[in-house]
């Protein structure tokens, strides 16, 4: 018995005329009826009875029609999978977009061309969203400032991607951007926008929080509770300024500048985190994606010199743990 013994009875069964069938299959009506009739020989139990121009199913046929289209489906399946034409798996990627810049469209690529049936689905997220998220079990991978998630969302395994430092973002017409430095004294009275804690609510304790040691309270005139689009129409209409991560260049128009600060503010770390679900044995030697200071990527790529880690994975329906690639 073939695939093809099954295939040519259950398109005979389906349209319950041979003629008909001999027609779908591109076969003549006598070679259809011939195969039909091999079938029910080897299995030695009538499956039709034969009309002038119809067939009926016989109770064996009809149990044996349910079972030949199961192992049809199947076959179909298996041969689909080996091609690659299915999607077996999709990853569902929540991030922030500041601190992704520059590693996540190379990042993306090789996945996708080492796991072509894998879709992948991104999500632009505040850090609330992201923990509501992943709290839900809608997130299959997160990247976001630790600072952000770590300590929000339980069951996740975090490995340190990249660090960024502060800077202070405002219009290139503001007054202290013909400053190559921003000392820290020039915050003190400075009007700042800052990012609401509805959505955002980690942002102000952590300013507050590394400016503290160095005598320094930042004053905050105004929050934005939507996204950094809005934020920086903020800082144009205000000519005001705010205090954010040197990865958001990235993302910012033009008519806005950053400036590093003159002395050295804590860096701030990028985390990525997989469900502990998702994690396979650390062995598995699984393939690199992030990219690594051995392979530089394009010109908006972030500094060799900036110490970062690698995120990897394997090409299987599970997604290997985080593999920690020293770099400097």
């Amino acid at each position: 018995m073939e695939l093809r013994h099954l295939r040519y009875f259950v398109a005979v069964a389906a349209h319950g005329s041979f003629n008909r069938a001999a027609e779908i299959l591109h076969l003549t009506q006598p070679a259809l009826s011939r195969q039909v009739k091999d079938l029910e020989e080897e299995l030695d139990v009538p499956l039709l009875v034969r009309g002038q121009n119809t067939v009926k199913l016989t109770e064996a046929g009809e149990l044996f029609y349910e079972e030949a289209r199961e192992v049809l489906v199947r076959a179909d399946e298996a041969v689909k999978r080996v091609r690659g034409e299915t999607r077996s798996e999709t990853l569902s990627v929540g991030y922030a977009p500041s601190v992704v810049t520059g590693i996540m469209p190379a990042a993306l690529e090789k996945f996708q061309s080492a796991t072509p049936r894998v879709r992948i689905e991104l999500a632009d997220l505040s850090s609330r969203e992201i923990n509501e998220l992943a709290h839900d079990g809608r997130l299959d991978l997160v990247i976001s400032l630790g600072v952000s998630v770590t300590k929000g969302i339980s069951g996740f395994q975090w490995t340190e991607l990249r660090r960024l430092q502060p800077v202070l973002v405002m219009p290139e017409t503001h007054s202290l951007a013909k400053l190559k430095r921003i000392p820290l004294g020039r915050l003190g009275g400075l009007p700042l926008i800052g990012l609401a804690k509805d959505n955002y609510p980690e942002y102000a304790p952590h300013v507050r929080g590394i400016l503290k040691p160095f005598g320094v309270s930042p004053r905050f005139v105004s929050f934005v509770n939507d996204s950094l689009s809005t934020l920086f129409t903020e800082l144009e209409a205000h000519r005001a300024a705010a205090i954010l991560t040197e990865g958001i260049a990235g993302v910012m128009p033009r008519t806005l500048v950053i400036r590093p600060f003159a002395q050295m503010l804590p860096s701030a770390l990028v985390m990525i985190g997989l469900p502990a679900s998702r994690i396979t044995n650390a062995s598995s030697k699984p393939r690199r994606f992030w990219p690594t200071t051995a392979e530089p990527t394009t010109k908006s790529s972030v500094s060799q010199s900036e110490r970062r880690k690698v995120w990897s994975w394997n090409n299987r329906r599970k997604f290997a743990v985080p593999t920690k690639l020293a770099c400097c």
